[in-house]
């Protein structure tokens, strides 16, 4: 473009000196709860973690204050939503204060999606609670949202902005070949399970059982059954979310039972409340393998964690980039292993 002198008379126009040119960067930045994860996430990407201040008032309110300029680049926000709310209320107004700061996208990585259990109406009067956070979301300013294993994939309708949903089995399944397990059968610890389960009992050939339960309340297990033989096997026992450890336990206590040879169990979020550590230590398991997607709050000779930072920094590098994170998940590798 070219622009007039005031008071010009001879029509002379003058050429710009520089053009702007848009090219968004790429910041990084952590709320209180997934500190040491974004530190992980941020050295994978290849960016140092943005600096933010959490100022906190003695009443309990806080406000997040970015300490750096944002403005026109990409921000991707980490913070998993795990009990107490702060998480949720913080990661809210780090993104209301991005939106304020005129990012150009804010992104929300969610490793842990808090409230993703109440996603239906399972009883007469009840909240969907993981659509309220969606809502909130939304509303506070989020673009996007890159998330891991919700509890129901379907909560991604629960948004209108882009949802990538990525699957821990890409973190799990080298961690099983190295295992060399001679009998190998994958166990669903409970009916909503199976899905996930199957695909994974699919890319290793192997055969799967579910373990039916029934409860009284939450946290509280009736009776459970298993469906499938499981004598002489290495069972695996596969779930996103273990909470008290109670069904976990039970489960591989009956698998024993039944002539189970060895009994393990691999899940996502080690959300671990109430006697969840006593409930591991005490179980028959072999060991509990998590992600590091919510921090553990003790040590275990039983639990051991994963991390997920390289594969949300993949994640991340795709969005950023426009790319396609297809290739980051299970059914793609199955694909590309029929051909």
């Amino acid at each position: 473009m070219y622009h007039k002198t005031r008071n010009d008379k001879s029509l002379i126009y003058l050429r710009p000196t520089f053009l702007l040119a848009m090219n968004p960067s790429v910041k990084i930045f952590s709320g209180t709860g997934s500190q040491k994860l974004a530190e992980k996430i941020a050295s994978r990407f290849g960016v140092p973690l943005g600096k933010v201040n959490i100022q906190k008032f003695s009443d309990g309110e806080f406000q997040p204050i970015f300490l750096e300029s944002i403005r026109g680049d990409y921000v991707f926000l980490v913070q998993s939503t795990y009990a107490p709310t702060d998480n949720i209320m913080e990661l809210l107004l780090m993104i209301d204060a991005a939106k304020r700061a005129s990012a150009y996208k804010i992104i929300a990585v969610i490793p842990y999606y808090g409230y993703a259990r109440q996603d239906r109406k399972d009883k007469p009067r009840v909240a969907i609670g993981s659509k309220l956070i969606a809502t909130l979301l939304e509303a506070a300013g989020a673009d996007r949202v890159i998330t891991m294993d919700l509890h129901a994939s379907q909560i991604q309708a629960f948004f209108d902005i882009p949802v990538d949903h990525l699957d821990s089995s890409a973190i799990f399944i080298p961690y099983i070949e190295q295992l060399k397990l001679a009998n190998l059968t994958f166990a669903a610890p409970d009916v909503g399970s199976t899905n996930r389960v199957r695909e994974i009992a699919s890319y290793f050939n192997a055969e799967m059982v579910i373990c039916d339960k029934h409860r009284k309340r939450a946290n509280e297990i009736a009776s459970m059954v298993v469906i499938g033989d499981v004598a002489d096997r290495d069972i695996v026992l596969i779930d996103d979310i273990c909470d008290t450890g109670g069904t976990l336990a039970k489960a591989a206590g009956l698998l024993k039972e039944k002539g189970a040879r060895s009994v393990r169990a691999l899940c996502t979020h080690p959300v671990l409340s109430g006697k969840a550590y006593e409930n591991i230590e005490n179980s028959v398991l072999e060991e509990l393998i998590v992600c590091d997607t919510i921090p553990l709050k003790q040590e275990s000779a039983k639990i051991r964690a994963l991390s997920v930072a390289d594969l949300f920094a993949i994640a991340i590098r795709n969005a950023y980039e426009n790319k396609s994170i297809t290739s980051l998940f299970i059914h793609s590798q199955l694909r590309g292993r029929d051909k």
